[in-house]
């Protein structure tokens, strides 16, 4: 196995037509770790593709520097960098079984044979595919299609392993199946694994550290429950969490003796909220400054604690889950999501109270969008 570090990496696709050159990736610097199960997500046009691609040697790098291991593999064609890519499409041969899908690049190293049946062997009871390596891919389902190509890159033993986005053509039930399975082959063989997503569920539950990265630059790299709980700024934010978390504009004002968060309107109308705490702590060194008010959907629940603050607020939809609700309101103009227990029925328009912990609750700069320090 081997450590990715990713110097100063830059990828500018070139005028064409009409079109004026484009910057991908924006200078970006990562070090995944030797053993590392490294997701990168953002949205579509994010450059995380575009960067698993530089890292694979399938796009050529601008400016900058990819190392694995002790090597610098700018210059080196992609079967020399010792990686192995799962792509979205599986890309099977049909005519060839299963068995012939996972041996076929071994076959054009020219390993010996022996060798080839017994890396095909471990890599099919590994993946749950033994009884399945006569078949041709068309027998096969989405999932155990996914589970051949995750096969073929394993028997080649390379440093690296790179996904993008390999789970995008299965069906929500078969990818949640498959996520758990790939996250347990990392735990099992302990490979450098970089895997691509635009789904932050899957980057949660699956990556031991997240990259997340927006327009060619990246946000905050952090494992799921530091980027969950302690965002850098206002997009991590709302993109990391299902719900995202609420971001509700407005600006820190002293009321008398109680400097308060405003959420107002431009009557003046508006929520008032009282800041005592850690959140006070924040709130102290930027007096007058406009701010977004950050809170999980989790954190504005039903029942009262010792740092809540009570507001009404009129259900405007309902979305039973199961174990759970998710209630839709609004502030002012702004939407935003409370998640409760689903004890009861909420009705539409009902008069609801909610209870919001200040003690979890975030402030970020509404200029730059980074979180108050």
């Amino acid at each position: 196995m081997a450590q990715v570090v990713l110097q100063q990496l830059v990828k500018t696709y070139s005028p064409a037509d009409k079109n004026p050159a484009f910057t991908a990736v924006k200078g970006i610097d990562l070090t995944i770790r030797d053993g590392e199960f490294m997701v990168l997500v953002g949205p579509s046009g994010c450059g995380k593709s575009t960067t698993l691609r530089m890292i694979a040697g399938l796009e050529e790098v601008t400016a900058g520097q990819i190392i694995i291991g002790d090597r610098v593999v700018n210059d080196l064609h992609p079967k020399d960098r010792d990686i192995a890519m799962v792509f979205q499409n599986y890309a099977l041969y049909p005519h060839m079984s299963v068995g012939e899908n996972m041996s076929f690049g071994l076959r054009l190293q020219g390993l010996p044979k022996a060798e080839i049946e017994h890396r095909v062997r471990d890599a099919a009871q590994l993946l749950g595919l033994e009884s399945m390596l006569e078949r041709k891919p068309k027998a096969l389902s989405g999932g155990q299609r996914q589970r051949v190509a995750v096969g073929r890159a394993i028997v080649r033993k390379p440093k690296v392993f790179l996904f993008d986005e390999p789970l995008s053509n299965l069906d929500a039930k078969m990818r949640v199946v498959m996520r758990t399975e790939i996250a347990k082959l990392h735990d099992r063989i302990g490979a450098t694994m970089i895997y691509v997503t635009h789904d932050q569920v899957e980057a949660m539950t699956m990556g031991d550290r997240i990259c997340v990265m927006r327009e060619g630059e990246i946000q905050q790299v952090a494992d799921p429950l530091s980027l969950y709980n302690k965002p850098a700024n206002a997009y991590v934010a709302g993109f990391i969490g299902s719900p995202p978390m609420n971001l509700l504009p407005g600006r820190l004002q002293t009321l008398g003796d109680r400097l308060c968060f405003i959420a107002r309107q431009d009557d003046g109308a508006g929520l008032v909220i009282p800041l005592g705490g850690r959140i006070r702590a924040l709130a102290d060194a930027h007096p007058g400054r406009e701010v977004l008010f950050g809170f999980r959907p989790e954190d504005c629940g039903a029942i009262p604690g010792p740092d809540t603050f009570a507001f009404t607020a009129i259900v405007e939809h309902a979305e039973p889950m199961g174990a759970e609700t998710y209630l839709h309101f609004s502030v002012n103009t702004t939407p935003l999501i409370a998640r409760h227990r689903a004890d009861h029925t909420y009705g539409i328009g009902q008069l609801q109270t909610l209870h919001l912990d200040l003690g979890r609750a975030h402030l970020f700069a509404r200029d730059t969008g980074k979180v108050l320090a």
